[in-house]
């Protein structure tokens, strides 16, 4: 079904260039569990006259929006649009209809919606009404403004990044646990740069207890959505008094509610050593979470690892060595060096003076 655009009136160098433009509407954007989109309103020329993005779930998705702002200037425009316009009715009307009653000439799409839902039929809607589609355009880099968004549609499962910071010597912490602070502000901003690009940040009972973090953003002028924080807590008991408590945690037990709760959503994801982490994750996957960031110690980072549950881990190397044995970055035994799990590193920078390590988890296939 992909195809381009060769014309002179709208020549393909222009619809990727647009497209690009339209990928930059939905920086700072965060409207899962719906996907980052945005559209642009051209006149038969080429001129822009209206460009929006879907900004978050429950308000107007972008074709719509910018369709309004165009008012009778979108009758025989070209609209483009990062992803296939949704045709079905959610929580808004769907956007194949606002396009065809807009009188749109041609769409162009960046890529198709794996949505069930969706899957083609938003394109086949246009095409059926007479207006030309376009599809393909920028498609890779439209998928990577939004990987959790595709992941999730495509696996039932969110998207996971495990972050940690560790020395550069390997150590997430000293032998007393003490670890604040092994890199300095500018990682720690990265890190809740992470925490605005997630849904849910789940901790286990071990760093609640010993941290009692609030696993919110914290960024100078952040005004987006904050992420859910998830507790690990198995048979540990949470303290009453935690900082999560008051930011509407969700709570994964091995069996029975933790007493002293009163209020918290908890769920029991029984596993033969504690909490099922695979069942958890495909819980918030059930439920519409579609990135979650693993922030926990050693030991849930660990186990995360070893289920195959992470897709992308993002290491902070701080500018600090431990000398010697404190607590590793992942927990578990490394019998033999074909147990090492193969990734794909796809970037490293400084950051102040620490160093950022990110890589793609490799899935056998």
């Amino acid at each position: 079904m992909t195809r381009r655009v060769e014309d002179n009136l709208f020549p393909a160098h222009r619809a990727d260039e647009v497209m690009r433009r339209a990928i930059g509407l939905t920086e700072g954007t965060m409207p899962h569990p719906n996907p980052r989109v945005g559209a642009i309103v051209l006149t038969p020329d080429g001129e822009v006259v209206a460009e929006r993005a879907h900004i978050r779930a429950g308000s107007a998705h972008a074709e719509a929006a910018a369709l309004a702002d165009a008012g009778s200037a979108a009758k025989g425009s070209t609209v483009v649009v990062t992803l296939e316009p949704c045709a079905h009715h959610g929580k808004t009307p769907p956007c194949t209809t606002a396009l065809i009653d807009a009188g749109v000439a041609r769409v162009i799409v960046g890529t198709l919606d794996p949505d069930s839902r969706v899957a083609g039929n938003g394109i086949a809607l246009l095409e059926d009404a007479g207006i030309e589609v376009v599809t393909g355009v920028e498609e890779d880099a439209v998928r990577a403004n939004d990987l959790a968004y595709y992941h999730h549609r495509t696996t039932g499962r969110p998207f996971v990044t495990l972050k940690t910071a560790l020395t550069l010597d390997g150590q997430a912490a000293a032998a007393d646990h003490t670890s604040r602070w092994v890199t300095g502000p500018e990682a720690r901003e990265d890190g809740h740069r992470l925490r605005a690009e997630s849904d849910a940040v789940i901790v286990g009972a071990g760093t609640v207890i010993s941290d009692n973090p609030r696993l919110d953003v914290r960024i100078d002028g952040y005004e987006g959505p904050q992420p859910r924080p998830v507790i690990v807590a198995g048979r540990r008991p949470i303290p009453a008094d935690a900082a999560l408590l008051s930011r509407n945690p969700l709570v994964f037990t091995t069996g029975s509610d933790q007493p002293g709760l009163g209020g918290v959503e908890q769920v029991a994801a029984p596993g033969p050593d504690g909490v099922d982490l695979t069942a958890a994750i495909e819980y918030l996957g059930k439920n519409g979470v579609v990135a979650v960031l693993i922030e926990g110690g050693p030991t849930i980072g660990g186990a995360a690892l070893r289920a195959g549950l992470v897709d992308r881990i993002v290491f902070h190397y701080g500018s600090k060595l431990g000398m010697g044995t404190g607590l590793p970055a992942v927990t578990g035994v490394f019998q033999t060096i074909t147990d090492a799990q193969t990734v794909t590193i796809e970037d490293v920078a400084m950051i102040g003076s620490d160093i950022r390590v990110e890589a793609k988890i490799e899935r056998e296939t």
